[in-house]
């Protein structure tokens, strides 16, 4: 009897431990992070292909909203959306950030110069979690051509610029998504979203990011 109940306890504490262990991941962001325009998007978005390779150890969500912008006056501020606000009740070990397409619009750059302190100011509310995430900053994936207001020249005139430049202030380490793409452009068939095959080489960068750390 005495034998069984400290197998008993063992048990309890190797699943204690294996729960303590589970590392969250928040992947916030826009329509990209969502998935927009992948076939078989709720298996094939990038989130969820970053779990296939990371393993059971990693729990990841998807928190991109379409048409969310980073800036608090943009259009559609992802600051107002639900889920930012689940996001941070999600209390995650790992946040990875990927906003800024849609702050090249005209509508919404003409407030670009909030742009690096609205970032700045999510790094702090996420920075002060009680989980004390990890932070990443995401250059944008390139955009082909100009699309619904989107444009490529803004991405690497002024967003890339100014999120290095966040990098550099805040210590959170940068995950390019952008070189990745040079000539292979056949994987944004939109000319904004990539499709399945581009979705996986953003998990393969922001897995390789994380597990570099």
């Amino acid at each position: 009897m005495k034998l069984l109940k400290i197998s008993l306890s063992i048990i309890i504490v190797l699943v204690n431990c294996s729960f303590a262990e589970t590392i969250k991941i928040a992947c916030v962001g826009d329509s990209i992070t969502f998935g927009a325009g992948i076939k078989d998007r709720k298996n094939m978005n990038y989130p969820i292909q970053l779990g296939k390779i990371l393993g059971e150890k990693y729990e990841i969500k998807n928190f991109g909203n379409s048409g969310s912008t980073m800036l608090k006056k943009g259009d559609k501020p992802y600051w107002k959306q639900r889920e930012f606000k689940a996001a941070l009740e999600f209390n995650p070990n790992i946040v990875v950030i990927k906003l800024g397409t849609n702050d090249t619009k005209p509508q919404n750059w003409k407030h670009g110069a909030d742009y690096l302190d609205d970032y700045k100011s999510m790094i702090s509310i996420f920075s002060n979690l009680t989980s004390k995430p990890k932070i990443y900053i995401c250059l944008p994936v390139p955009v082909v051509e100009s699309r619904w207001g989107i444009t490529d020249d803004i991405v690497n005139e002024k967003i890339i610029p100014t999120l290095r430049k966040i990098s550099n202030q805040t210590k959170c380490k940068i995950i390019d998504l952008n070189t990745p793409f040079n000539n292979k452009h056949s994987l944004i068939p939109d000319k904004v979203h990539p499709n399945a095959k581009g979705a996986t080489i953003i998990a393969k960068e922001v897995a390789k990011s994380i597990l570099n750390s």
